[in-house]
Parts: C-alpha cells; structure tokens; sequence
C-alpha cells in the first residue's frame, strides 16, 4: 500500500479496537497488586491473541543459575494446548542466545532465520510453529524471561507498528514480574527478621531467667578416672551432632556434662536450651516445648513459640526426660525423626534444626518393660549413652570439688579460708554422698555460712537423716583404710613412717594398689 492509499475502514476499526485493549491492559497493570499480576497477564495473553488472530502466546521466566526458561504464563487455542511450549536451550539455542543478550527474534517464515540458527530450524520445522515474535522479558538492565506471540496454522507478517505494541506489552509484563518479585523478596527479609527479632526476645528473656536460676560451679572439677572416662565420651560426641542420653543419679553434674558436649560442638556460638520435664505441669509441657497459636485455648491471647523453635540451631537439653506424658512422648519422637514440630491450635510443620541431649536418673529400660516409656523413643534418645558416676565412685575428686566451693562461696560472703583440717577431708571423702556433688556443694555452703576464721570446718553429714550407708564391700574398706593412712602421713609411702611400711607392704604394691583404686593424691 503507497503513501497515499487510504487505509480500509475494516483495518481502520481492527486497529482502533487493538489501541482500545492495549489502553485499557496498561491501565490496569498501574499499581496492580502482586497476588492479581499472574491472572492480569494471562488475561492480557487471551485478549491479545484473540484481538490479532494469534495461536498461542507463553510468557517464560529466566531460573538462576541454570539459565534455563520456564514457562510461566500461557494462553492458546484448545486444538494448540497439547502442544509442548518450550524455549529449552538444546532445542533452540540460537533464540535462547538471543534472548539472554537482549535482543527480540522475529520471522513470518522460518526461512527467514539466519544460517547459525541451524538447530533453531529443525526444531521449529518439527514442531511446527509459522511465523513467532519474541520479546525479552528486561527490567533493571537484568533479562527476566521472555513473551512470546505465535501463529501455528499459517505464516503472517508482523508490522512494524505492532511489533512496536507488543514490546511495550513485554516492558509492562516486566515491570510487574520485576516489582512482584521484590515485593516477595522485600516481604521474605521482613518475615526473617520479625522471626530472628523474636526468637533474640526469646533467647534474651531465656538468658536472663537462666541466670537468675543457675547455681553451682560451672566447670567439671576432677581428675578421677571415672570422670576422665566421661570426659573422654564428651570429647567424641560433641562435635558429632548426634542425640545423647545422660544417664546417672540425681546431684552428678548431668546439665554440666550437657553444657561440655554443647560447648565443644559447631552450635557453640547460640546458648543451649534447657528444660526440666519434671518441673512443668503435665498441662503446659505441650505448649511450653512445641509453642501455641493465639486461641489454641482458653487464655491463650498470644502466640507464643516454644522451647524447640527457640533451640533451632543449638542445643535443647531435656532434663528428667522419663517425666514427659505419653502424648508428648509421641511428639517428641516426631522432632527426633522428622526435625520438625506443631504448635498447639495448627495443623502446618516448623522446622526446627536443633540438637537433643536428654537426661534421667532412672531406669528407662525398666520403665519400658513397665509400659511407662515408649520404647521407639528411648531407641531414638539411646544414640549414644553416657553414665555419669556418682560422688562414690570418684572419691579423689572430693578435695578439688571441695576447695572449688571454697572459692565460690568466699568471694560471695566475703570471707577468706586458708585451710581445711585433713581429718575433715578424710570424713568428706569417705561419706558416700546419696545426694552427690549437690549434696557435697550444699555441705561445703552452709559449713562457709558458720565459718568464722580462715580455717574451714565441716560437720560430718549425717548419713542416717537421709537414709545412705556406708558401703561395707571389701574394695570401699580398703580405699577408706589406705586414705585414712595416706592421709596421716601427707601421702610419704616410703620410709619407716611412711603409708607403706604402717600397712605392711611393699611402696611398688601400695602404688598398684592405689592405682587400681583410683587413688591418686589431691592437687
């Protein structure tokens, strides 16, 4: 048609209508919300095809960092939805190149491809597409994907004049893919810092109540093979990240020996979570371990996380595990298989990464066969078993632990103690301590509380008021008779006044003797 040919009325109101629609799809991609972008595109995909006769028009969004393009959005006629949309760079490595540089790829007829698309070629030949106008999808100077318009069943020319609509259609595609996308981001970070500032509440107002309840001496004082023994089983499994049970009698240093496995492990750097089973009411442990939704019921107002969310991370140390009710029980064995929990009144799983170290003073074997344990749940807690030895059992560590409470409570009252009288070490260490290192920290307190000058007497507790004896078995009669000797002779086995020679014996057979007991002289 010449410059000066009039333009036919049909064309001339095809046209009119277009400039309508694009008017009318530009309006509404101003300010769109980011949950109406998707159904506006495709809608807009629809319109336009069937304003200009087009097949089928695919909107591809560009995946990092694979560089591969997804179909994303898509409209076609029914007799073309089987057909596979595809922009894969093996089928069509030309238009992919020419997309990620930027640059739109338009042809009437495949024909009109230039000689280096020769794969491009054979793909479109198979599948069958005419004639296709592909636009990159670019927002910020970064290609986001790609729009395309296709006619399948015949070829048809594309004007200059639509070309030129159609990439203004792509740019506002862009645009609300591009501010959808940081929407999303921007509402993501806020959602990490709102749970990260809430979890710091958490941890902070847990810390603070952790100080305030804590006592006793925060190191492992000893050198007795049975506690090296232990420490020994400490230094394996910390690093591990695998569950471990503690078990022992009341008093041992349980939550100490936890704090040592924590400490050493990669989650060092978050405080360790503690929770005594024993000492929540069986109505709150569920909402106090696994957190609750507002209203889960009656004065629940808020939300509030529970002690697994605050532990992810770190180290969550369940004390007294053997007290927890069976239906917490099966929850917790879910935490231990899954790594996820259900905060009470919802139905969606948390995730959770965090680290169980459990801890008893009874039986669990016994109480599995009694039916009062799950036994699933104590093969799951079972991973790796730790016996914490009593007081009894590691007599030559009394002297250190002594002198350790010495110190902690002389600077609390502000009084000085230079010694101990070895008669009172020599009780100390041959009273077998029912309650363990609380109950010796608990004797050495009250003995610091009455002292009056700087040398420290301690009562002999009474072993009756709690029910203990002494144990008459022939090895604790024996350690008792050679400390008793060592003891008066400042531990000299040699000599005339020596250990040795008041027992009757070689110095070489008292130090095997010792040594077989565990005996060694105090620092």
């Amino acid at each position: 048609m010449n410059a000066g040919d009039a333009i036919p009325p049909a064309e001339l109101e095809e046209r009119l209508q277009f400039e309508i629609l694009l008017t009318e799809l530009l309006a509404r991609f101003v300010n769109i919300p980011d949950e109406q972008v998707d159904g506006a595109i495709q809608n807009a995909q629809q319109r336009i095809c069937e304003a200009l006769g087009l097949d089928r028009s695919i909107l591809y969004e560009l995946r990092e960092p694979s560089r591969d393009f997804v179909t994303t959005h898509g409209w076609a006629k029914p007799e073309f939805k089987a057909s596979p949309p595809l922009l894969a760079s093996n089928l069509y490595p030309w238009a992919a190149q020419q997309v990620l540089a930027g640059r739109p790829i338009r042809f009437s007829s495949v024909e009109e491809l230039p000689a280096e698309a020769v794969v491009d070629k054979e793909t479109i030949r198979r599948l069958g597409p005419k004639s296709i106008v592909t636009f990159p999808l670019v927002a910020g100077g970064k290609v986001l994907g790609a729009l395309s318009f296709s006619a399948l069943n015949v070829e048809r020319r594309w004007p200059e004049a639509l070309v030129g609509r159609l990439r203004l259609i792509a740019e506002i595609f862009a645009n609300a893919l591009s501010r959808k996308a940081a929407d999303a981001a921007l509402r993501q970070a806020l959602e990490q810092v709102r749970q990260l500032k809430d979890q710091l509440e958490l941890e902070n107002a847990f810390l603070r109540q952790e100080v305030n309840e804590f006592h006793g001496h925060k190191r492992l004082t000893g050198q007795s093979p049975a506690l090296q023994r232990v420490l020994a089983q400490v230094e394996q499994v910390a690093p591990t990240g695998s569950t471990v049970l503690l078990q022992g009698e009341t008093g041992t240093g349980k939550e100490l020996i936890a704090l040592s496995i924590h400490e050493l492990s990669p989650r060092s750097s978050r405080a360790m979570v503690t929770v005594n089973c024993a000492a929540i009411p069986a109505t709150l442990i569920e909402s106090e371990l696994f957190g609750r939704e507002k209203g889960a019921y009656t004065g629940a107002l808020t939300r509030q996380a529970g002690r697994f969310e605050l532990a992810s991370g770190s180290t969550i140390f369940l004390d007294e595990i053997s007290e927890l009710p069976p239906d917490v029980q099966v929850k917790l064995l879910r935490v231990l298989q899954e790594k996820e929990i259900e905060r009470l009144g919802s139905h969606k799983a948390v995730k959770v990464d965090i680290r169980i170290i459990a801890a008893t003073n009874r039986d669990l074997e016994k109480l599995v066969r009694e039916g009062k344990f799950r036994q699933d749940l104590y093969y799951r807690l079972n991973v790796f078993p730790i016996k914490v030895p009593p007081l009894r059992e590691r007599r030559e560590d009394i002297p250190p632990l002594v002198w350790a409470f010495v110190e902690e409570f002389a600077t609390q009252f502000g009084k000085q103690i230079h010694s101990i009288g070895q008669g009172t070490m020599d009780q100390l260490q041959r009273y077998p301590w029912p309650g363990n290192v609380r109950e010796l920290r608990n004797a050495i307190e009250r003995a610091m509380i009455v002292s009056s000058g700087t040398r420290l007497k301690i009562e002999q507790p009474d072993a009756g008021a709690t029910g203990a004896q002494p144990s008459q078995a022939m090895e604790e009669v024996e350690r008792e008779h050679i400390l008793r000797v060592v003891g008066q002779t400042a531990w000299r086995s040699r000599g005339k006044k020596g250990a040795a020679g008041i027992l009757g014996l070689k110095p070489t057979t008292l130090g095997f003797r010792m040594a077989k007991l565990g005996l060694r002289r105090p620092a």
